[in-house]
């Protein structure tokens, strides 16, 4: 069990790369996985912009709820496809991404309404974040041991639980005040959260190399890059939701 649980994100585990020599043909790489993946950030900022623009001409959430809706439940819907048909990544990884960025642009524009420039400032702590990441991975300043791994991977477990309870629970009326609130308990909260979904960011880059090196079939670039974005979006949610705590304290 423990060698299984090499990541908590469920697009990138061991077992993804395991026994999926490119047996004809060119294999995994990692430069390859860098580039889909920019081209996977393209076409999120892409349909961002769009719904962004959208709602900047009415500033009107109605007009960008249903692109919310339609980005948020299509890219769960293509998620589920893409964990299932590696293969299709080439062609349902972007589409997801498109989907994601229709979602992404517009609760970002919502939330930058009454938070002027937050958006923007929560994009580069993302960024910021991924690359001192990378940098520091690469550099072996932090070293995915086993320890680390099953760390990770249990607080992001907690974290779903916790989601899972909110939503279920909201049913009935039960909200979680003092973690969602602007207090101090519920900013703490979201700084924990944000830590482990940065540190979901490792996992995912050991598993790709890990990918990499077991010369995985070139169609795993795209499955590599779709599971990062999955990190990266989640990533960037939580530190919109921590500085909307933040920026509600004023």
């Amino acid at each position: 069990m423990a060698q299984l649980m090499r990541t908590s994100n469920p697009a990138l585990s061991e077992k993804v790369f395991r026994g999926q020599p490119a047996a004809f043909g060119d294999a995994m790489t990692l430069d390859g996985t860098v580039n889909k993946t920019g081209v996977l950030l393209l076409c999120a900022v892409a349909t961002a912009a769009w719904t962004w623009h959208l709602f900047a001409q009415s500033h009107a959430a109605a007009s960008v709820t249903p692109w919310i809706m339609i980005g948020t439940i299509g890219g769960f819907i293509l998620a589920m496809v893409t964990v299932f048909k590696k293969e299709w990544a080439a062609a349902t990884a972007p589409a997801y991404a498109l989907l994601e960025g229709l979602a992404l642009g517009g609760i970002s524009a919502v939330v930058d309404l009454r938070f002027p420039g937050i958006a923007i400032q929560a994009v580069g702590l993302t960024f910021l974040t991924l690359f001192v990441l990378l940098l520091a991975y690469r550099s072996g300043m932090i070293r995915v041991t086993q320890r680390f791994r099953l760390g990770v991977v249990a607080a992001t477990g907690a974290i779903i639980l916790l989601y899972v309870a909110e939503f279920v629970l909201g049913f009935f009326g039960v909200h979680f005040t003092a973690i969602n609130g602007s207090g101090t308990f519920g900013i703490v909260v979201s700084l924990v959260i944000v830590a482990v979904a940065a540190l979901n960011l490792v996992l995912d880059f050991d598993l790709i190399e890990s990918g990499v090196k077991a010369g995985a079939p070139k169609y795993m670039e795209w499955y590599g890059a779709f599971g990062l974005m999955i990190t990266l979006v989640w990533l960037y949610l939580e530190i919109l939701r921590l500085m909307t705590k933040l920026r509600g304290r004023d």
